[in-house]
């Protein structure tokens, strides 16, 4: 588990107690998580969403985009652009090998994670959500979804420090 003061604030942001959290890997400006790393195991089952997007304001933010239908826009992107497709492919791969590491050799969940790239994906030109391909990017991953949609975002953080609430929250 993390560290006790981001477990509460996840908690506050998600709604609810996270059982598999790792660490805090982005923050905003503030210091308050925006994107924790998940274990692949969650209640005894594979958890394939290393990357979490945690950040309230950024979760309502990429879903205005989604509701926009920028999901299937960037999905028919990745039809055409074998290039952007490629790119995604390799996103795909970089979460595969990452959330292999945090397993022994020998559990027996690494080939069926091994299977499937963010968030549980099979088929790498579909996208499921875009909060998934968010988390990735700015985890750090090479995730091109990810990056346009940051770069879409026009607030990237909010102006009224939404997560102190959960800071203050018993």
């Amino acid at each position: 588990m993390g560290d006790p003061r981001d477990e509460k604030i996840v908690g506050w942001q998600l709604g609810r107690k996270i059982t598999n959290m790792r660490r805090v890997v982005f923050r905003c400006p503030y210091g308050y998580p925006v994107v924790i790393e998940s274990f692949p195991i969650k209640d005894g089952k594979p958890f394939p969403t290393l990357y979490w997007l945690t950040c309230p304001h950024l979760r309502k933010e990429v879903s205005k985009l989604e509701s926009q239908g920028y999901v299937k826009e960037f999905e028919e992107k990745l039809e055409r652009e074998g290039k952007l497709r490629e790119k995604m492919k390799k996103a795909h791969v970089e979460i595969i090998k990452k959330r292999a590491e945090l397993l022994p050799e020998d559990h027996p969940f690494r080939e069926i994670l091994s299977k499937v790239g963010t968030g549980g994906i099979r088929d790498f030109t579909k996208l499921k959500c875009l909060h998934l391909h968010l988390a990735d990017y700015l985890a750090g991953v090479k995730n091109p979804v990810g990056e346009m949609v940051w770069d879409l975002v026009e607030r990237k953080f909010c102006e009224e420090k939404l997560c102190r609430a959960g800071e203050a929250r018993e």
